[in-house]
């Protein structure tokens, strides 16, 4: 009896054991050590290069990098289960929609891509040339789990189009639960073809690549993405942008044969440069700081009219992106800026002192003798280039040039004129007053066209443009846009969502 409730009482002090070992976070010295590991999922196709380029990782910045391989499908659903890890290696963006439509990945960085072939010995000995030729009698076939893999995935997707998919899915010799897998069998010999990627192909030197017409334009693209649950996502990102750079990891891949995407240039903290028009200040500046924070990248910030920066920029600046007042500053730029995306708008506005002591109820009462107007200037700002076009439609342009005081180039600094008593009435945005309406009286204008919208694009000279797409991307977020309509501004852009 007492040596039954021995062996009990043991199991159960061993259990609470193991269950405080598993739970325990030590604190002290040894602590920092152990967040410097990373856990990343990986498609069991892509091992050859992610493990190669985790290990120079591991080897120049001392982080521990843990692969565990399989196939996208079956890595996905254990990640949905087990909510714990940092990275997931994709090999095909279906598998990435899918991880998002569950909350189940953050950043996406593109790799490269890689298309659907045929798989065979050397000498092809069954000569091998069409997908026909797989259904023929004697035809040993090896093919990846459709849902479980992404070559399977896109295989099946192929193969349905063109009518051969259930045939073959019931003469397959067998289904395997990687790609490497379905190489392997074909080296062993088990099989006489696979289907498999070409990047897998080149991994083979003693197999050889069928090229197959029902797989034209059938490609997948490969990306790393960092996980809703992963507890540090600076560190990890940093190792994203190491495996996704045209000068670190990118280059492994090249040589495993993939199709590599143009890549960022690599930087341990990456330093940019954002252009943006002042009145955009207050409502991105928090996205600024959240995005610097979790990517562990500095972004240097020049804020100010959108003629002045313009005109910088046509004189040879190259900022990594530009965030413009309105659409029209950022067509003067459209050799460095190509394509941009509408995020907000903001309609433009009259300010007086509080209780409006001069009666102004209408953009026609700027043209009163003896009041004290200040508008932006034309040239240096996109505020000022529309008034201007505002007042030249109403033909009120010449008229209310001998009241203008103050020409500035931001709204900020007329607001700031006009309280401090120098200005009668200010033509500025409506984001400009949205933090003084306690002070300032706001008058709404009537006329059509007194409106800006504020577009974003990434400059086509930027060595890190994936990282501002990124930027991009955290602009037109949920949370992003609860900040612009904070400010005074109406959304314009599509909402984001974790």
């Amino acid at each position: 009896m007492n040596s039954k409730r021995s062996i009990i009482l043991g199991s159960i002090g061993l259990l609470l054991g193991l269950g405080f070992l598993l739970f325990w976070k030590p604190s002290g010295p040894g602590t920092s050590a152990r967040k410097q590991s990373l856990l990343v999922y990986c498609a069991a196709g892509l091992k050859v290069p992610v493990e190669a380029v985790a290990a120079a990782y591991q080897k120049e910045f001392g982080t521990e990098v843990q692969l565990q391989f399989g196939g996208s499908g079956t890595l996905l659903n254990n990640l949905k289960v087990a909510q714990r890890g940092d990275l997931f290696v994709a090999a095909d963006s279906s598998f990435v929609a899918i991880g998002r439509s569950n909350r189940l990945l953050a950043e996406v960085l593109p790799l490269a891509r890689q298309s659907p072939v045929l798989i065979v010995p050397k000498a092809n000995p069954k000569s091998i040339a069409t997908i026909d030729d797989l259904l023929k009698p004697g035809v040993r076939v090896a093919m990846a789990n459709p849902d479980a893999t992404a070559v399977g995935t896109l295989t099946r997707s192929a193969l349905t189009r063109s009518g051969h998919w259930d045939r073959l899915a019931r003469s397959a010799t067998v289904f395997k639960p990687t790609v490497t897998d379905v190489a392997n069998d074909v080296k062993l010999g088990s099989v006489d073809v696979g289907i498999v990627w070409d990047a897998t192909v080149a991994q083979y030197p003693e197999l050889a690549a069928v090229s197959v017409t029902e797989f034209n334009g059938a490609s997948s693209d490969v990306s790393i993405c960092v996980l809703n649950a992963c507890g540090q996502p600076a560190q990890a990102l940093h190792f994203a942008r190491y495996l996704a750079a045209r000068d670190r990891g990118l280059p492994t891949f090249t040589q495993q044969g993939y199709k590599v995407v143009d890549g960022d240039v690599w930087h341990p903290r990456p330093e940019v440069l954002l252009y943006s028009g002042a009145v955009n200040r207050t409502a991105v500046e928090p996205t600024l700081q959240a995005f610097e924070k979790r990517e562990g990248v500095q972004i240097t910030r020049v804020y100010n009219g959108c003629g002045i920066l313009t005109a910088q920029i046509r004189a040879g600046q190259k900022p990594d992106a530009y965030f413009a007042c309105d659409t029209s500053f950022m067509e003067t730029v459209t050799n460095d800026f190509p394509a941009s995306v509408d995020i907000a708008q903001t309609a433009m506005v009259l300010l007086t002192q509080k209780g409006n002591p001069r009666g102004i109820t209408q953009l026609s009462d700027l043209a009163r003798p003896g009041l004290r107007v200040g508008l932006a200037h034309e040239q240096q700002s996109a505020l000022g280039a529309l008034t201007a076009r505002l007042l030249k439609r109403v033909d009120l342009y010449e008229k209310v040039s001998p009241n203008v005081s103050v020409q500035a180039p931001t709204g900020d600094l007329l607001l700031n004129q006009l309280r401090a008593g120098g200005l009668d009435v200010a033509l500025v945005y409506a984001a400009n007053a949205s933090q003084v309406r306690d002070h300032l009286d706001v008058i709404e204008l009537r006329e059509p066209g007194a409106l800006a919208v504020q577009p974003f694009a990434v400059g086509n000279r930027s060595n890190h443009a994936h990282l501002m797409e990124r930027l991009l991307l955290a602009i037109q977020s949920a949370e992003s846009r609860q900040h612009f309509e904070q400010s005074g501004f109406k959304w314009r852009g599509p909402s984001i969502q974790p």
